[in-house]
C-alpha cells in the first residue's frame, strides 16, 4: 500500500462494523480480498449521490462491500448479491443482518452468469452494479450489466490491476486478458462514460449512457 493510500485509510480505520466483518472473514478462513476501505467509502458515496434504488453486486464474499453499498441506499432501496458459494453467502447475510440491512438484501447462490440470465428473464433492471468476482468473466458480467442497466446506471469493477499483473506485457493468463478487455471496455465502449481510478488495486467506474 502506498503512503497516499495509508494516509487516506487512516481516516477510515475506526469503522467498527467493517472491522468486525474483516475479522469474521479471517476467522472463517475466507480469502482476505474485500474492497479497500477508500473504495468501499466511494461505493457508499456513489450509491447515495445517484439515489440508486436497485443495486446488483456480483461477488458477496463476507459482506464488506455489501454493507458499503447498502449504506448508500435509502429505506426503499434493495440490494441483490450474487455469490458462488453458499457458505460465503451465509457469512455475508449474517454480517448484513448485524448491520441492520437484512430486509434490504437478497442473496442468490450459484454461477453468476446463470443468476444474471435469470434476472434478465425476470425483467429486472438496476441503477448500480458492483463487480468483484471471478476475473475471467468480467467482460461477460459487464455486458449483462449494460443490458440490465437503467439509463444513467453506474457500473464499478474492482481489482482492475490484478496486483500489477494487468500492467505487465509478459503476463497473459486468462484472468489478465479478461481484465484488460474489461478495462478497455469500461474506458472506451461507446455505450459508457468511464474511467479507471489508479489507486489500491484499481477500480473502473462507468455510467451507462
Amino acid at each position: 500500500m502506498s503512503p497516499e493510500e495509508q494516509y487516506a485509510d487512516h481516516f477510515l480505520e475506526n469503522d467498527e462494523l467493517l472491522n468486525r466483518v474483516k475479522e469474521t472473514i479471517v476467522a472463517k478462513g475466507m480469502p482476505e480480498i474485500s474492497i479497500a476501505p477508500g473504495f468501499g467509502r466511494l461505493l457508499t458515496l456513489l450509491v447515495r449521490s445517484t439515489k440508486a434504488k436497485q443495486v446488483l453486486e456480483i461477488g458477496a464474499l463476507g459482506g464488506y462491500s455489501g454493507i458499503c453499498l447498502a449504506r448508500g441506499l435509502g429505506p426503499e432501496g434493495k440490494l441483490i448479491s450474487l455469490e458462488l458459494k453458499q457458505e460465503f453467502a451465509d457469512v455475508a447475510s449474517e454480517n448484513l443482518k448485524e448491520a441492520g440491512f437484512e430486509s434490504q438484501v437478497e442473496y442468490r447462490v450459484g454461477l453468476a452468469l446463470d443468476s444474471l440470465e435469470q434476472l434478465k428473464q425476470e425483467g429486472r433492471t438496476f441503477d448500480f452494479f458492483f463487480i468483484d468476482a471471478d476475473k475471467e468473466n468480467y467482460p461477460a458480467y459487464l455486458e449483462f450489466a449494460i443490458e440490465l442497466a437503467n439509463p444513467g446506471a453506474i457500473i464499478a469493477g474492482d481489482n482492475t490491476f490484478l496486483r500489477g499483473r494487468t500492467l505487465h506485457p509478459d503476463k497473459n493468463g486468462p484472468s489478465v486478458q479478461a481484465i484488460r478487455r474489461f478495462n478497455e471496455m469500461m474506458a472506451t465502449d461507446e455505450r459508457l462514460i468511464g474511467t479507471i481510478l489508479p489507486a489500491y488495486d484499481g477500480l473502473a467506474v462507468a455510467m451507462v449512457k
